[in-house]
């Protein structure tokens, strides 16, 4: 197998400078998630596209899906949240939903 450099073809390569790259957001808002109190998200996926961060999963109670989204719009670079987050705890067989 040969790799060849990158050719750009008097073209300079786009750097992504309006937001953080992807991976960078992703992680940002993961470790604020796993730092932060009063979640567990060890079940929570982080998802980012541009600035818009898609949190999916499951939380024991349905609190901590509100609080995923706090903690989520309060990291740098985000501005819009989307929570598919599921509360599935005790919470949730307590009130027979």
């Amino acid at each position: 197998m040969v790799f060849k450099h990158q050719q750009f073809y008097e073209a300079s390569p786009e750097i992504e400078v309006e937001f953080p790259p992807r991976a960078t957001l992703e992680a940002a808002v993961s470790d604020a998630l796993a730092s932060s109190g009063g979640i567990d998200a060890s079940d929570v996926t982080v998802t980012a596209n541009g600035s818009t961060i898609t949190l999916s999963g499951a939380v024991l109670r349905q609190d901590e899906v509100f609080r995923a989204e706090e903690v989520a719009l309060g990291v740098q670079g985000v501005t819009e949240v989307r929570n598919a987050i599921a509360a599935t705890g005790l919470d949730q067989v307590q009130r027979g939903v």
